[in-house]
């Protein structure tokens, strides 16, 4: 691996001592410490630290996930499904690096695992970053998620779809590095606000598992710090739960689907609302078939005096579907991340 350092001089920075993967790294992410590992589920979820020295070892297990590595702001490798292992990154000049480690795709029926940054001999592990002031929070299905975005065809296999999804290139992502903002992706392929794609798994929606950290933990629950207290949270549900035919034998009608879809999204909301206080934007986002619902809910909203809630109609102008099934493409999600940055730099969030 060669290094593409900008040649500065060493910064300064003190190592940092032995206290659990939250001491060495930062990140915004929805994480459970569990002594030596911290554990997620989440798709995007980041880790951010820094190093001195020639090399970094990167301590995961996972078998279901893929990651990027990026030293000093450039991708230096993907890790496919790299299992319990320690990965190095070796050939760096000798001189502080920053490291970010993010997960790429969606893999909620498994639980993944970090073990932090280790420095090569002759290195250490530094300060961690600071926290960013800016916060967003993306509350989605697949669409969220970056579902296949870097894929070349829209028709994909099981395996094709896991290796050309990337949440880190997704319209979130994007959207809040341009921003200079720390983000969350809570984004879960299939899931409707109450119904999900095509009728499936009726047992469950999005919200069933929204407060959780670890997905495929029934009655997980993520707790924050208190260090992640979002300005805007950005809710982008909806595709699922109309874009297929209601079929024979589901509880519905597309008119007591519409009225469900409503209540629901408003009760959301007021969850999001008492969770993050007043002061907090929650931008809801219309598209296609469910736009409309969406706009009623945003005016019940405003019409009871929450001026903080606010519709943005997702302009689907230009945009390709090049994904894996019909999903936003890269060039997608780069389009909808211009749209949506100057949006939210619109709004009086004071931030």
């Amino acid at each position: 691996m060669v290094d593409r350092g900008s040649g500065k001089l060493p910064e300064q920075g003190r190592p940092v001592p032995a206290r659990g993967v939250p001491a060495q790294v930062h990140t915004a992410g929805r994480v459970k410490d569990a002594g030596k590992t911290v554990q997620y589920s989440w798709p995007g979820v980041y880790f951010e630290g820094r190093v001195s020295g020639t090399g970094v070892g990167i301590v995961l297990n996972d078998s279901a996930a893929d990651y990027d590595v990026q030293i000093d702001g450039t991708t230096v490798a993907t890790l496919v499904t790299p299992g319990n292992t320690t990965r190095w990154i070796n050939g760096l000049s000798k001189r502080t690096h920053t490291v970010r480690l993010v997960k790429r795709n969606d893999t909620p029926w498994d639980t993944s695992a970090f073990g932090g940054f280790v420095a090569a001999p002759g290195g250490a592990v530094l300060s961690k970053p600071a926290a960013r002031k800016r916060q967003i929070e993306f509350v989605g299905d697949s669409l969220t998620v970056g579902y296949g975005n870097l894929s070349t065809s829209r028709t994909c296999t099981g395996d094709q779809l896991r290796r050309n999804t990337n949440s880190d290139v997704s319209y979130g992502a994007l959207t809040a590095r341009r921003l200079n903002a720390d983000y969350q992706i809570n984004g879960y392929s299939g899931l409707g606000m109450v119904r999900n794609y095509n009728g499936g798994s009726p047992d469950v929606t999005y919200r069933t598992f929204y407060d959780r950290a670890l997905l495929n933990t029934p009655g997980d629950v993520w707790q924050n710090p208190g260090t992640w207290r979002p300005q805007v949270v950005v809710v982008n549900l909806g595709t699922n739960d109309f874009s297929t035919a209601v079929n024979p034998g589901e509880p519905w009608t597309p008119e007591t689907l519409a009225a469900a879809y409503r209540s629901a999204y408003g009760d959301f909301v007021q969850k999001l609302r008492t969770r993050y206080g007043a002061r907090t934007t929650i931008v809801a986002v219309g598209a296609g078939q469910y736009a409309g619902h969406v706009q009623q809910v945003v005016k019940a909203r405003n019409d009871a005096g929450d001026s903080r809630v606010r519709y943005w109609f997702l302009d689907d102008s230009g945009l390709d579907y090049l994904g894996c099934d019909w999903h936003y493409s890269a060039h997608d999600d780069r389009l909808i991340a211009d749209r949506l940055t100057s949006y939210l730099a619109g709004l009086p969030t004071r931030w």
